[in-house]
């Protein structure tokens, strides 16, 4: 089929609901669900972090651009989705198409560099306690959290750019929920090959190097702790990084899977699966994550909620 040029109108028909039709009410109600969940959660986690001077710490502040970044994620997507399920029209335009994969892959990557930087943070808060408030000063802080934005939307300037290049037939069909880097190459009709270069070589450069930061950070705490005397200090001093360490186990397996492998594999239902799990799962069960293992966090909304309740 002759591919169109990108000046052309183009619509990509999501197909992702349709081989379960009598489903599609549930479908609905659960990302309705989901999305309130994500909005709330994080809205209160960002909430009760600005309300308590205790809380304002580096830690915190990179939760707190964490919760924006799964904000911007469940937004990009599930929005979109609940009109395509409650509607007949089950198309998104191709300039909606691209505005949902920049803002989706930037806020993907975004986290993605996020997560070694609290990584590195705790790091430093359990293995240099002594130099963490210099090491981790506000303007450091600042500086990192500007970095890992401006990195993220770099990242995903270039691949957005390269689509752009690509020519896409009258009539597309994305087997997904929403428009992601994979499966909006698998519609187009021109060659993908330097798209799928380019993914393999960022998912080296960014991914596996934020990985393996991850990893070496979360080695040189575990042998600190193991060598702590006190099984008081020991809970403490795990407890400070249990949580994140939960996030980053979720968050990087659906990556990995999702992207690792963008040029060697067809569709599958799984695909959906582990993209859900990263892009609107992982979204709710932050703010949860980090509250419920928390005990700063849980205090600080009690002082919060009994402020409330005095007023």
């Amino acid at each position: 089929m002759e591919g169109l040029n990108q000046s052309t109108s183009i619509d990509f028909y999501m197909k992702a609901f349709d081989s379960h039709p009598e489903l599609q009410p549930l479908f609905f109600t659960v990302f309705l669900i989901i999305y309130l969940a994500a909005l709330l959660g994080n809205v209160v986690i960002t909430t009760i972090i600005i309300s308590d001077s205790r809380l304002h710490t580096p830690m915190y502040f990179f939760l707190i651009n964490l919760s924006i970044l799964d904000i911007c994620c469940t937004t990009a997507a599930i929005p979109k989705i609940l009109q395509i399920i409650q509607s007949k029209d089950k198309t998104i335009s191709y300039s909606g198409c691209l505005a949902q994969l920049f803002i989706f892959s930037s806020a993907l990557s975004t986290e993605l560099i996020l997560l070694a930087v609290m990584a590195y943070d705790r790091y430093v808060a359990i293995c240099h306690p002594l130099h963490y408030s210099t090491m981790m000063s506000r303007r450091t802080c600042t500086l990192l959290a500007a970095a890992v934005w401006l990195l993220g939307a770099m990242n995903s300037t270039m691949h957005t750019t390269l689509i752009l290049r690509l020519k896409f037939c009258q009539e597309n069909t994305i087997r997904h929920f929403f428009c992601e880097i994979p499966p909006v190459l698998k519609a187009a009709c021109s060659d993908t090959f330097i798209n799928n270069v380019v993914i393999i070589m960022a998912d080296v450069m960014l991914g596996m190097v934020c990985f393996l930061l991850t990893v070496i950070s979360y080695t040189y705490i575990i042998l600190t702790i193991l060598r702590i005397r006190s099984a008081e200090k020991k809970k403490k001093a795990f407890s400070t990084c249990a949580s994140h360490l939960t996030v980053v186990s979720l968050f990087y397996g659906g990556v990995i899977y999702t992207y690792v492998r963008p040029a060697f594999s067809s569709e599958s239902e799984v695909d959906k699966v582990m993209s859900a799990v990263y892009a609107i799962i992982s979204p709710v069960l932050n703010p949860i994550i980090y509250s419920l293992r928390n005990k700063e966090v849980i205090n600080a909304l009690k002082k919060l909620l009994n402020r409330n309740v005095v007023s």
